[in-house]
């Protein structure tokens, strides 16, 4: 088996996702311009699969970084595995392929490899990414997330997106897709918050025997926005069981944090904009965890969740 692949799973459709991606959220203090270099930095360093969306609002920048590193021939298109995300608002299922167009214009690229159903909520349709009504409560909107699923499944058939999945769907969200009269292509993977406070075992489990990949987000805890998470929330990076495990093997907490998801089987995020940790999250390759390592990483969970989603 080549490198690419063996570093990469296949997923139900056929089309391979490497299991190590690069994620670009940030908040809005850290500029635009930094999330393109750190993008630039991660695919430098190997990283393939590179994780955005259309709520990110920078698709722009990290098209522009995609773009340069392709240009200088660091890599070619078809080495590059692009995720984009249908938010909210669009789920509708005519506003489905104007979302993807319009992160596409934004990226100025011809396909994305994966497109995926942001959250399985719809919101009021229109410009606004967090529509809320005078008391300060998201607006949200009647949609048969079936009939969202079918646009996606369009929107593969057109040639705009190689693959299709989901993302914070739970398994009876997963299962209302699956059991879909008609269905023509299964969600090739859920996106949802996993890290060793929220293993998500039973999702995993549930995915698993549908063949649908789990990828896991905030994988190294979050970074702790005020909106989203609460200052009193525990450090995942301070853990002192990872801290004695990272010691052992001569790694950061980081690298035990992302080389436990990729053991179980999960595509793991890894998401900074420092190039000292970007480099050292490309790093989870280079060692493996002991069962025992394993087993008491799992005892580490306490269904916690960072991305508080009062929808």
């Amino acid at each position: 088996m080549d490198l690419k692949h063996s570093r990469s799973v296949k997923l139900s459709d056929g089309n391979f996702m490497p299991i190590l991606g690069f994620g670009t959220f940030a908040s809005e203090e850290v500029p635009k311009s930094k999330v393109a270099e750190a993008t630039k930095v991660a695919i430098d360093v190997g990283f393939r699969h590179i994780d955005s969306a259309y709520f990110y609002q920078n698709e722009e920048e990290v098209g522009q970084a995609l773009r340069e590193k392709i240009a200088d021939g660091t890599v070619k298109r078809e080495d590059l595995f692009y995720t984009t995300k249908v938010w909210g608002t669009f789920l509708r299922p005519e506003l489905v392929r104007q979302s993807l167009e319009r992160s596409l214009k934004k990226l100025k690229l011809d396909y994305v490899d994966l497109c995926i159903i942001h959250v399985p909520m719809a919101m009021k349709p229109g410009e606004e990414l967090l529509p809320k009504d005078a008391n300060g409560k998201v607006i949200s909107d009647t949609v048969d997330i079936c009939d969202t699923w079918e646009a996606l499944e369009k929107c593969k058939d057109a040639g705009l997106t190689k693959s299709i999945g989901v993302s914070n769907f739970n398994h009876k969200q997963l299962k209302l897709i699956l059991n879909k009269p008609g269905l023509k292509y299964k969600p090739t993977c859920n996106q949802v918050e996993c890290h060793p406070y929220l293993n998500q075992s039973k999702l995993l489990e549930f995915c698993k025997s549908k063949d649908i990949v789990l990828v896991a987000y905030s994988a190294l805890g979050s970074h702790r926005h005020p909106d989203w998470v609460s200052s009193d929330s525990p450090h995942l990076l301070e853990d002192p069981l990872l801290k004695t495990i990272a010691k052992k093997h001569n790694r950061t907490v980081g690298q035990v944090a992302l080389r436990y998801q990729l053991q179980r089987g999960v595509v793991v995020l890894a998401k900074s904009f420092n190039e000292k940790r970007i480099k050292e999250n490309f790093q989870a390759f280079d060692f493996e965890l002991t069962p025992e390592d394993m087993k008491a990483i799992d005892g580490l969970n306490r269904n916690f969740r960072y991305t508080k989603m009062e929808l």
